[in-house]
């Protein structure tokens, strides 16, 4: 039996059910530490070989938070260059922002009852004001630049979608939306452009949002993709001149409300013949011949299809190449997915500050992960006609 596996079991022997994964965890990193150290000098420790390229140069002692607890590692050291294990770097800016606001939360009295067992879990023991300030200022300042960046080049396709989230203001639990814009480049790329906390249904939330986008760049928007938000046609309208695009699923969804259960199925199929149309003209009529059939049977969503003709049919004048991409909200459901996951472990944020700081590392990662991709999200060949100053070709230079 090697020493490792004396020594493993020896540990299950003395240690208490309380300490056991603790100490597991624990004997698990010094290993991986030192097969890690083992393989960078290129001989075992003590070990005479003529492929050691370094020597070993003692430890350095840190305590690992986890969530079972304080695990007291002994770091190895190298004579030339530096080591640290892969498990101890810094963590990814989400995870940091969702520790910081769940201590934030935790310091201010303010948390509910699963953060303060989400905090013991994690082993974050002994938290200061001031540590927590240092964590938040460092994430806030990164968080501010991305936000604030300025927008260059045309962005003819923008999303907006929000998530509800619970605040504390003024001693009250109010609901309040985390509303994320993104948007395609000129170059076929999503990029996420923005986040504002506020109420969505108001007009001038809405218009001071997109404002905000247009003072640091954003022009050349052709369509906005969003749910029906009270007052976001009109700003859409009033501040980026675009076409607005209500989105498609959560209208299908409304109007199938009024079809009732057995009918659903063929009233989904009717108005989807619409949207297989080649092009605008061909949908408007389609979709009024289907309304026109269901009015007398069932008048209130023959009169909804009426009324939302233009705004659900909006993608259709543009290339069909894209459309599959630009009739709903769709393409945001994993961004949104992860910041509800993430959002739901806080429950109640201690202020709005600390939505925007959870929000914030969330899009910013995402934008990271996009810019990465290899695949553009739309090709140069189908974005071009739709940019403001498309590349102009010029004539062959006679010989």
């Amino acid at each position: 039996m090697t020493d490792d596996m004396m020594r493993l079991r020896t540990l299950l022997e003395k240690s208490s059910d309380a300490g056991l994964l603790r100490e597991m965890i624990g004997f698990t990193a010094q290993r991986l530490m030192e097969l890690e150290v083992t393989g960078l000098a290129g001989a075992e420790h003590g070990e005479r070989s003529a492929g050691r390229v370094n020597h070993r140069n003692g430890y350095r002692d840190r305590d690992w938070e986890t969530r079972a607890g304080t695990v007291e590692l002994r770091i190895p050291k190298l004579r030339r260059g530096s080591y640290f294990p892969a498990f101890l770097e810094p963590r990814r800016m989400a995870e940091k922002a969702l520790t910081a606001v769940i201590q934030e939360a935790y310091i201010q009295g303010v948390s509910t009852r699963s953060v303060d067992e989400l905090v013991k879990a994690m082993g974050m023991s002994g938290i200061s004001k001031s540590q927590v300030s240092r964590l938040c200022e460092e994430i806030d300042g990164k968080i501010d630049a991305f936000l604030g960046r300025p927008l260059e080049g045309d962005w003819p396709y923008l999303w907006l979608d929000a998530i509800y989230v619970k605040v504390r203001e003024n001693g009250r639990v109010v609901s309040v939306a985390a509303t994320v814009a993104v948007a395609v480049n000129g170059d076929g790329r999503r990029e996420v452009l923005g986040l504002a906390i506020g109420p969505s249904e108001a007009e001038t939330f809405w218009t001071d949002f997109l404002r905000s986008l247009a003072r640091r760049g954003l022009r050349g928007v052709k369509l906005v993709v969003s749910d029906a938000h009270e007052g976001l046609k009109a700003a859409v309208a009033k501040v980026l001149h675009a076409s607005w695009q209500r989105c498609r699923v959560h209208f299908m969804r409304n109007v199938l409300a009024h079809a009732g259960k057995s009918g659903r199925r063929v009233v989904s199929a009717f108005i989807a013949t619409a949207f297989a149309q080649e092009d605008a003209a061909a949908a408007r009529v389609q979709w009024r011949q289907v309304a026109d059939q269901l009015r007398p049977k069932v008048p209130k969503l023959a009169a909804m299809m009426d009324e939302a003709e233009t705004d659900v049919l909006a993608f259709m004048s543009f290339p069909k190449d894209h459309r599959v991409k630009i009739h709903s909200t769709n393409p945001l459901e994993r961004l949104n997915g992860e910041i509800k996951r993430r959002t739901d472990v806080v429950g109640i944020f201690p202020n709005e500050a600390a939505v925007v700081r959870l929000v914030g590392a969330i899009i910013l990662e995402q934008n990271d992960d996009w810019a990465v991709q290899r695949a553009r999200y739309m090709t140069l060949e189908t974005i071009a006609p739709l940019n403001d100053n498309p590349i102009v070709s010029l004539p062959a230079v006679a010989a």
